[in-house]
């Protein structure tokens, strides 16, 4: 449904926090479902860790919150003025380990929305199998000039 280029126009994030490739479904202000291919040239696994790499956990939940981020900013004109920031993380869970090769789907729905803020739930999973999930609640504030 959207392609890397079109997630740029949406996202600030570039290379190497820009953590979605592809959003393949979304239902207006109820849900959006993306995708991040796991590649072994991410620069966090010459860290994390040598000889046994895996994806960091709070780089799981950023994902998802990035494509939060693309669920309710894809639509506000304006939006090279806003900044879709972390107000809060709860419940996260990880349940196995993201490694070199997986493609994680990143599917979030819409808990509460208010004007400037919006509760959400996301589950990361790798061929079927939960890899973290979590609770996050997003602010959007003005960015900075």
């Amino acid at each position: 449904m959207l392609s890397i280029n079109e997630i740029m126009k949406i996202l600030p994030h570039r290379y190497p926090m820009l953590l979605v490739d592809r959003i393949i479904e979304v239902e207006e202000g109820k849900k959006i479902v993306g995708i991040k291919n796991v590649s072994a040239n991410e620069q966090f696994f010459q860290g994390h860790f040598p000889g046994a790499p895996v994806m960091p956990g709070v780089l799981i939940v950023e994902a998802m919150a990035q494509c939060c981020a693309v669920l309710f900013l894809r639509d506000i004109e304006d939006r090279d003025r806003k900044l879709f920031l972390f107000g809060g993380i709860d419940k996260a869970r990880f349940r196995r380990p993201v490694v070199p090769g997986d493609q994680l789907r990143l599917e979030c729905e819409v808990l509460a929305s208010r004007r400037n803020t919006v509760k959400m739930r996301g589950v990361a999973t790798v061929d079927g199998a939960v890899a973290a999930e979590a609770e996050m609640l997003s602010v959007m504030t003005e960015r900075p000039q």
